[in-house]
């Protein structure tokens, strides 16, 4: 065996390892999908109500303890999102972390979405569908160009843009999104594809934010979505107070990791 394919080797025996030891800390199993229509928010909670069209972006600040509800009331669509820390932007959402320290690119309820200082800045609370895409990125003008005749269309490259100057922010600012809503599956031979089956009318995950938060979303066909035409629909977003974490709550407790950011929330006062 070459020293390459030694190291290669070694590496990957290390990764299994570390894995094994990482997900033999997880307390809980966690939960099968929300009910689409069984989760009706206490309309006391509800603190603003947005509709975001199709191609177009959305920014909120959102304290901790408060929550994002992302739904696809008027059909399927994806939702790509960025989060900056409102006390220093220079912390923002990083979803190589999110991958890496939970060991899976397979969001759901009940996993957290980490900052690039190892801190909590969401959990996911509920969630009807568990198809959203920490992988991909969102679209670009050129990703729209190759794929839409009669352009140009918004793309969420640039609705980010927008977003993070209209929040004081700059281009360097701009972290990779999450795309929630984008059923984007791993093949046996780590080939990308979309399966449109995953998601449907109805569908919403609710965030919450365990930090001060800057968010910006944007509303553009995911670039694995082989629809030909440019048609994202309306999204809804409802923005409410969160109940507060129990002592057991899923998303602090479900794994070592998540225990571990909490703890740097806890640490820089959050």
């Amino acid at each position: 065996m070459s020293n390459e394919a030694s190291a290669i080797a070694e590496n990957r025996r290390r990764y299994e390892e570390l894995k094994r030891a990482g997900q033999g800390h997880a307390p809980r199993a966690l939960p099968g999908p929300s009910p689409r229509d069984g989760m009706p928010l206490d309309a006391t909670a509800i603190l603003h109500r947005e509709t975001i069209p199709g191609g177009w972006y959305w920014t909120t600040a959102l304290k901790a303890g408060e929550a994002l509800r992302l739904g696809l009331d008027h059909g399927p669509s994806s939702v790509a999102l960025v989060a900056w820390s409102a006390a220093d932007p220079s912390e923002r959402l990083n979803y190589a972390d999110t991958v890496k320290v939970q060991w899976t690119a397979a969001l759901r309820k009940g996993r957290v979405l980490f900052s690039d200082m190892g801190r909590v800045m969401f959990s996911i609370i509920e969630d009807s569908c568990g198809a959203h895409d920490a992988l991909t990125g969102g679209s670009d003008a050129a990703s729209n160009a190759a794929r839409y005749a009669g352009g140009p269309h918004r793309n969420t490259r640039d609705n980010l843009v927008l977003a993070a100057l209209k929040s004081g922010l700059d281009r360097r600012d701009i972290p990779p999104c999450i795309t929630f809503f984008a059923p984007v599956v791993v093949g046996p031979e780590g080939r990308l594809s979309w399966n449109a089956a995953g998601r449907a009318a109805g569908d919403f995950v609710d965030l919450r934010a365990e930090m001060d938060l800057t968010v910006a979303l944007s509303n553009c066909p995911h670039p694995l979505d082989p629809a030909p035409d440019y048609a994202p629909n309306p999204v809804a977003v409802t923005r409410f107070r969160a109940p507060a974490p129990a002592a057991d709550d899923l998303c602090r407790t479900a794994t070592i990791e998540a225990v571990r950011g909490f703890e740097n929330n806890a640490a820089a006062g959050f």
